[in-house]
């Protein structure tokens, strides 16, 4: 893994880069924040150790940078400062920053301090695996194209805006939001277990069909429970056998597996079945083209206290515009990844 140091004294830069070097780091240094931005842009680096006193951009400012800046990973941050008080490493930590050492600093401390940042980036490495495990599932059905982003976008806005009411503040936080993102992926797996011919048919399924179908949302909460007898605790394998299970129950006990309703079903599931329906309606399908975003809209307002709960329906509405504009940029990356592979398919047969 990448270490950028940042340091305006060279002298400094120096002694961290040899002693890093020598418990087996790849250091890139730099002597000031602005140069330290453009390495980020350059280089996959994953760390920053910075001083926190730098003339022009100094620790704080320089790690507020990054965190604005929206990379396509996440960037864990080291500040180092002379100035030792929890006052100081308060407003580092709330500048953003991962980890606050005060100098001068005990090198062995500071690489165990690197260790802690690699484990906490390992997380984002689990987040990436789940996605990927979604992936295969999906994969066996190219006409759900991009299903997975679409619906973990929108479970994430409708989360946000849940937050902001004061009853739900200590069940949907931040955290909460976050697990839902990176665990919703999971929603289908179950529909590994499904028979190509039920899951692929390109028309409308039998009453038989449609009863086997149905079951992999027990299949898919099965599945991930027992996983969970191995790694019991693990609050993200919880939520993902939660979703899995719930998102085709219904707010007024119609749905399946188990005929929850209203409060019986978890709230990730009840996120999750608004998400999964409005996506469902707004996509094309190999048997159907995708309805209207009104279309979608008109069905939810008449499913509200039937097939979604109330307030995530308002939260729906609260959010429609940034949700409408997720469909539609992923509505245009869709045709653009269709038309290529249409193009191709013209090559190839030509």
């Amino acid at each position: 893994m990448k270490i950028l140091a940042v340091d305006d004294d060279p002298i400094a830069l120096e002694m961290i880069r040899t002693a890093l070097i020598r418990f087996g780091h790849e250091v890139i240094t730099t002597t000031s924040g602005t140069a330290a931005l453009e390495r980020l842009s350059q280089l996959p680096i994953r760390m920053v150790i910075t001083d926190w006193m730098m003339d022009s951009m100094d620790g704080i400012a320089l790690c507020r940078a990054i965190r604005q800046r929206k990379l396509s990973r996440y960037v864990y941050v080291i500040i180092l400062s002379s100035r030792d008080d929890p006052v100081d490493a308060a407003e580092g930590i709330a500048a953003g920053a991962d980890d606050f050492m005060a100098k001068p600093f005990d090198i062995g401390e500071l690489v165990a301090r690197i260790k802690a940042g690699e484990r906490a980036l390992s997380l984002e490495t689990r987040d990436v695996t789940i996605f990927a495990l979604a992936r295969l599932a999906e994969s066996r059905d190219q006409e759900t194209g991009l299903h997975l982003e679409r619906t973990r976008n929108y479970v994430k806005i409708i989360a946000q805006q849940l937050s902001q009411r004061p009853e739900l503040a200590s069940t949907i936080h931040a955290d909460f939001v976050q697990m839902l993102y990176d665990t919703s992926p999971l929603h289908d797996i179950g529909k590994v277990a499904i028979p190509d011919a039920i899951l692929l048919k390109p028309g409308k399924l039998t009453a038989d069909e449609y009863e086997i179908m149905k079951r992999h949302s027990a299949i898919g909460a099965n599945t991930l429970e027992e996983v969970l007898q191995s790694y019991p605790g693990a609050e993200f394998l919880e939520m993902a056998r939660d979703i899995a299970a719930t998102h085709h129950e219904r707010y007024d006990g119609r749905g399946y597996p188990k005929g929850l309703t209203g409060e019986q079903i978890p709230w990730a599931g009840r996120i999750m079945a608004l998400a999964d329906v409005y996506d469902a309606i707004t996509s094309r399908r190999v048997y159907k083209a995708a309805e209207s975003h009104e279309h979608a809209c008109n069905v939810i307002r008449n499913e509200c206290g039937k097939h979604f709960g109330p307030r995530v329906v308002a939260a729906f509405f609260d959010r429609e515009s940034e949700i409408r504009e997720v469909q539609m940029h992923y509505h245009a990356a869709e045709e653009a990844r269709r038309k290529s592979r249409t193009a191709r398919q013209d090559a190839w047969n030509w």
